[in-house]
């Protein structure tokens, strides 16, 4: 498969991606929103309770 045949493929299946994306909707959005938050509390939260148990062990 020489470049071109390859950067037709990748224009054919972007636009076939395009096709079928859509923009999520305002109760999508915050749906997404608020996974991403819970996310970002849990991943924060465990970092606090390794720092914490780290701390603990140089005493």
């Amino acid at each position: 498969m020489n470049v071109q045949e390859r950067l037709d493929k990748f224009v054919k299946d972007s636009k076939r991606v395009l096709k079928v994306a859509r923009k999520p909707d305002k109760d999508e959005y915050f749906d997404f929103a608020k996974v991403t938050t819970l996310g970002i509390i849990v991943i924060g939260l465990i970092g606090f309770v390794i720092f914490l148990i780290a701390q603990l062990i140089h005493l």
